[in-house]
């Protein structure tokens, strides 16, 4: 008995000396390098007070007492295998737990802000629109309340006359009692100590009397109004060439049919003292756009002679000749007609040349530019980088703009006058140069790329060549816009940076997300469905044209699913790696190899209430979205 405990305590002290050497080793491994094996995790779970007991012995067992391999392992085996065991499988937990349940929550909840985020976007927009609509309404209702002060101006000169004669004023008592009560309140429109505010004819004496220098002398129009935008295009004489028509031809074709019953462009032949010139311009706008003046996109105006003053003694100013300032201040006053008689035609108005081309779907960028403005403060909208082309003003700030170029439009030219408006409006004398850029570039934003850019060699001004071009048109836009029905958008794509679906649906850039996987899908819902007549998705756009949609379908989710076969569906060829389509979607369409899907959809298919884009294979790459049009029928339309 006694040999069999003395026994169990060498083994007992064989088994603490082995453990005590063991952690001797642990310690010193770092101040022993050569002895660094896989024991870190030991160490990690020792207590700091063990360790701190046994440093000493730690720093001369590194030189003193070599650990045995053998010893090592059957101490690992017996002691430490256990706990690091357990707390293996404590880990696990905890990580199989935050994928299942965690992961998935922050998803969900990242997801939803990002949908949350996209259609406040839109609601913005919707706000910007309404908001600009209503102060349209508003200077409308201005102009409405000057045109009826003039006319009770002109009624009451008119009564105060017939008052004055005896005979008609007896007359008219009789047939109007009470009139000369009326007279007597209403009649005298000098009340003593009123003021008089100043007009256009305080800057253009030679107007007042003449009514007629203050309309149109020829004019081709259907009298739209209460569009969107209103586009003005002053064209005059030049010798031997002439740009007005690839303009036209340019702004039109660059408009979807949506676009073009929501635009008005007026083309202002500036030649009011040649009306051969101005006649033979009509004849060749109704000839060569019959289709646009007939539906009233395009109209035609000539101003009257009797709009300009004499031209012929203008002071000269900063050391331009007679005739140089006779044709800028002529040009300054041919936009101030052209803004005035545009103003209560659209929300916003649009400055253009006679000798620039535009960028496809142009109007809906402008559009939606100007509804995601943060702030209504802005004074105009830059299209383009050149002169007075591309700039967009809210139509109810025209009057404002028209009296500070009618009172300075003999000094400067117009681009000048322009600057020094948004100077008055936001600059400090106080402050420097750099700080009044900021503020003017704050109530003049610009939009990149260019839309418009000038092709224009020879000037309006008699010898004069400019070969302008605008270096942020590029040679072709990354995105086009249309004007697509209102949906709700989702999809399972992550989307890169600022370049949402929503911004692509309306025009404004392209969707870039990252590369699609299987089943990824792009939704396009609409509440109520709509009749679909044709579509076109085009991905890819000439900066990355590898980032394209492979084996991609269109399908469609019919309100009503169809029982019958559907007459018109397309038969497409597709791929064996492109699988079913979703449950209750119908596939109308595919992508290419150039990355463009388009067609129609069989109205048997009847209202749809989801357009998806559903993805069958992993995509190597990313993927744009430069092109969306979703057209309805015309009659469910209206």
């Amino acid at each position: 008995m006694i040999k069999k405990s003395a026994a169990i305590n060498v083994d007992r002290l064989t088994f603490v000396t082995c453990t005590v050497e063991t952690l001797v080793f642990v310690v010193g491994l770092e101040k022993c390098p050569h002895r660094k094996i896989q024991l870190e995790q030991f160490v990690t779970s020792t207590s700091p007070a063990v360790i701190r007991g046994l440093e000493r012995i730690g720093d001369r067992s590194c030189k003193e007492t070599p650990v045995q391999p053998r010893v090592v392992d059957t101490f690992l085996s017996q002691i430490c295998s256990f706990p690091v065991r357990m707390r293996f499988k404590l880990r696990n937990v905890l990580i199989v737990t935050v994928i299942v349940f965690i992961l998935p929550i922050i998803w969900l909840t990242l997801y939803n802000e990002r949908g949350h985020r996209e259609y406040a976007d839109g609601l913005e927009k919707r706000f910007a629109d309404l908001r600009d609509r209503l102060q349209y309404a508003e200077a409308l209702n201005r102009q409405r309340e000057d045109d009826l002060f003039n006319l009770r101006s002109q009624l009451n000169f008119l009564l105060r006359s017939m008052a004055e004669n005896a005979s008609a004023s007896s007359q008219l008592e009789q047939t109007y009692p009470g009139l000369n009560c009326y007279f007597q309140n209403h009649s005298n429109p000098h009340v003593s100590g009123a003021i008089h505010l100043p007009g256009i004819f305080n800057y253009l004496p030679h107007l007042v009397g003449r009514p007629n220098s203050l309309v149109p002398s020829h004019s081709i129009s259907q009298g739209r109004h209460g569009v969107s935008v209103v586009i003005g295009i002053p064209t005059v004489r030049r010798e031997s060439v002439s740009y007005v028509a690839q303009t036209i031809d340019s702004l039109i074709k660059g408009m979807s049919p949506e676009e073009q019953d929501d635009c008005l462009l007026i083309l202002f032949v500036a030649e009011p003292w040649n009306d051969e010139f101005s006649v033979f311009v009509m004849e060749q706008i109704k000839k060569g756009f019959p289709e646009a003046v007939t539906s009233g996109l395009l109209e035609v105006i000539v101003p009257p002679p009797g709009f300009y003053p004499n031209l012929s003694s203008l002071r000269e100013t900063f050391g331009d000749t007679q005739e140089r300032v006779k044709w800028r201040s002529k040009q300054n006053l041919d936009y101030s007609f052209l803004m005035l008689y545009a103003r209560s035609r659209g929300v916003y108005y649009v400055q253009l040349e006679d000798d620039v081309v535009a960028k496809p779907g142009y109007l809906t960028v402008m559009k939606s530019f100007a509804h995601l403005q943060k702030s209504n403060d802005w004074l105009l909208l830059e299209f383009s980088t050149l002169g007075f082309i591309g700039k967009m003003f809210k139509s109810a700030d025209l009057p404002f703009v028209v009296e500070f170029f009618l009172m300075f439009y003999a000094d400067k030219p117009i681009d000048w006058l322009l600057d020094h408006l948004l100077w008055v409006k936001v600059c400090n004398p106080e402050k420097d140069n750099k700080h009044c850029t900021r503020m003017k570039q704050a109530i003049k934003p610009r939009y990149k790329p260019s839309l418009f850019q000038h092709i224009g060699v020879k000037s309006s001004l008699k010898g004069k060549v400019q070969k302008l071009k605008d270096k942020d048109f590029g040679k072709n836009g990354l995105a086009r816009a249309h004007m697509n029905p209102p949906a709700q958008l989702a999809t399972t794509l992550k989307t890169f940076q600022k370049y949402t679906l929503l911004k692509a649906y309306t025009g404004e850039t392209f969707f870039w997300g990252l590369a699609p996987g299987v089943d990824d899908v792009v939704d396009f819902k609409f509440h109520p469905a709509i009749f679909v007549e044709r579509f076109l998705f085009r991905s890819g756009n000439p900066e990355h044209p590898t980032d394209i949609f492979h084996d991609t379908t269109v399908e469609v989710h019919p309100e009503h699913y169809p029982e019958d076969n559907i007459v018109g569906l397309p038969l497409l060829e597709l791929k064996e790696s492109v699988n079913q389509p979703s449950e209750g979607f119908l596939t109308v369409g595919q992508f290419d190899g150039e990355g463009l899907a388009q067609g129609t959809v069989p109205p048997a298919i009847g209202p749809v209430d989801v357009v998806r884009l559903h993805v069958h294979v992993q995509n190597p790459n990313w993927v744009i979205l430069s092109e969306i049009m979703i057209q309805q029928i015309e009659e469910e339309k209206e």
